[in-house]
């Protein structure tokens, strides 16, 4: 995570799309629905609307939840229309406390590239809010639209980017590219004086527990926006680091005490089960996604399986008491340590599984290979002029990592070692298979709370491009880099990243996302606000790569 958080001391009829878009029938109970409805509080029936997700061809998976004094069973429907006149697959699935209510099952037998209706049925008679779903195409495919969303975090303000692509209507997909809630209690990050009125916290502590997590997941099921946007579109998905702690890795995180907190592996397998519990996803830590065609789609697992942990430019420096000192131990870091062959963030199993899926999809002469994943690939290094002139309030956490970030990038060392950046060797193994495949790469990428627009190189090969998204809520550069016009920020580090092509650092928002077979495309949609509830987007920036060209065109 860039140094944004504390300090450490993600065809419709015309008819249907008018009356999904202004409520309809697939509004009832969403609109204006308070944070605390549905909590773990003796709430029974369905408690947090409906969702879909892991869309293949001919099948889909649903999600809902249904709450009870002992198992039920649920049966659900799926139609191609909104009366659910005619069935196109069904079946039921039991509501347990085991799995908190939540319920998931496969709708199977669809056709391909469809919009389809979706509800469940209680054996009392009462149903769920109705939602839609699509399958992914077969064959020819012309054009994929996905709104692409990360870090959420609900006590800096509404989810104003869910609300808009919502009402949209005109995507495919969803992704959640990780960071869909945040661990920390309240008081935390956001501080008390950050923190959004109405935007209330559960539990009132940080999440460790499985209890905790769950109750986590409910705070924010709550929100309307978010319930919306699962509503109306499937969702592919996967978890970050505040899923489970902040800068988590395979054997522990950053925010992680086992003094106080217990077993890391403890912790762990609470946040991944209540993950797979809440959301519409299968459990497959990695997963690939045909879309006809036109692309490929490769949902990645950076985090938890085989992550080696974060290196620390703090750690490194500490006891180094002049700058020649510090500049020769990171000298002595760049070229030891920081270039092990042996550190891992996919681990050989999935490394293995995304080569050969490179491959297969390049032969197969799809278009695009999607890299559908949490951290960035680009190299970002801090801009040396940013420490020019630094404020004499400046917060001392910030004046250190700032000073921190240059002295890094003097010793040609990026950024952000959370990031790939922080696993040279790794990313060098993802590039080269994908240039022995001669794919053409599209890195989606989320948790740094800024955007992006990076060319990807390997060795002076073109190997692709990433679009880097901003954050649905969570602050930016704009936030502790206060001295400073946000405008000369982007440009100071811009000029100074030789495979950064642009940059916003200032405002909040979702990517939407588009594939054809000439051209890949962002279109960054930039919201006026997250602390105005309904504040819409004021302003884009759309960057484009033409297929097999593996460079960006900015404009």
């Amino acid at each position: 995570m860039i140094a944004t958080e504390p300090p450490a001391a993600a065809g419709i009829p015309a008819l249907d799309r008018r009356s999904l878009l202004k409520g309809g029938m697939l509004g009832a109970g969403l609109v204006g629905a308070p944070l605390s409805a549905g909590l773990n509080s003796g709430a029974s029936g369905f408690t947090h609307g409906i969702a879909s997700g892991e869309p293949g061809p001919g099948r889909v998976l649903l999600w809902t939840r249904y709450a009870a004094t002992q198992d039920t069973r649920l049966d659900f429907q799926v139609s191609d229309s909104i009366d659910f006149a005619t069935a196109a697959s069904g079946g039921s699935v039991t509501a347990s406390a085991d799995n908190d209510w939540c319920c998931k099952a496969w709708a199977e037998g669809l056709e391909p590239g469809r919009w389809y209706y979706y509800r469940f049925i209680a054996p009392d008679g009462s149903h769920s809010d109705i939602g839609r779903t699509r399958t992914l195409p077969v064959g020819k495919t012309d054009t994929f639209r996905m709104a692409v969303f990360s870090c959420s975090n609900i006590g800096f303000g509404w989810f104003n980017a869910y609300a808009h692509a919502a009402a949209d209507g005109g995507f495919d997909c969803a992704l959640h590219l990780g960071d869909y809630f945040y661990e920390y209690g309240p008081g935390t990050y956001p501080s008390n004086a950050e923190a959004q009125p109405g935007r209330i916290l559960f539990p009132a502590g940080e999440t460790v527990a499985l209890s905790d997590y769950r109750l986590r997941y409910a705070t924010y099921r709550a929100d309307a926006d978010l319930r919306r946007l699962h509503q109306l579109y499937p969702m592919i998905s996967g978890w970050d680091d505040h899923e489970s702690s902040n800068d988590s890795w395979e054997g522990g995180a950053q925010n992680h005490q086992p003094d106080t907190e217990g077993e890391w592996s403890v912790r762990k397998a609470a946040a991944a089960r209540a993950y797979r519990e809440w959301m519409p996803v299968s459990d497959e830590p990695w997963a690939a996604y045909e879309v006809g065609d036109l692309a490929t789609l490769f949902r990645l697992e950076t985090r938890l399986t085989a992550r080696a942990e974060q290196f620390s430019i703090g750690k490194i420096l500490a006891g180094k008491t002049s700058p020649e000192d510090a500049m020769a131990a990171l000298v002595a870091f760049r070229d030891g340590d920081y270039r092990g062959a042996d550190r891992e963030l996919l681990g050989m199993r999935q490394q293995g599984w995304l080569a050969d899926g490179l491959k297969r999809s390049a032969s197969a002469g799809k278009p695009w290979q999607v890299l559908v994943q949490q951290v960035l690939m680009g190299r970002l290094a801090s801009a040396t002029s940013l420490t020019d002139n630094l404020p004499a309030d400046l917060p001392d956490f910030v004046r250190q990592r700032i000073l921190a970030g240059a002295m890094a990038s003097r010793a040609e060392l990026p950024l952000n070692m959370d990031a790939w950046d922080g696993y040279p060797a790794a990313r060098g193994r993802v590039f080269e298979a994908a240039l022995a495949a001669n794919a053409n790469l599209v890195s989606l990428a989320g948790d740094t709370h800024n955007a992006w627009a990076f060319d990807l190189d390997h060795g002076g090969e073109k190997v692709g491009v990433e679009f880097g998204g901003h954050s649905v809520t969570s602050p930016g550069f704009e936030t502790y880099l206060t001295h400073l016009d946000p405008r000369d920020v982007e440009r100071a580090i811009v000029a100074h990243n030789r495979q950064l092509k642009w940059m916003d650092g200032s405002h909040r928002g979702y990517m939407a996302v588009e594939l054809t077979p000439g051209s890949a495309s962002s279109e960054y949609r930039f919201l006026s606000s997250v602390r105005e509830k309904g504040a819409g987007v004021v302003s884009t920036k759309r960057i484009t790569t033409l297929a097999g060209s593996r460079t960006l065109e900015v404009g």
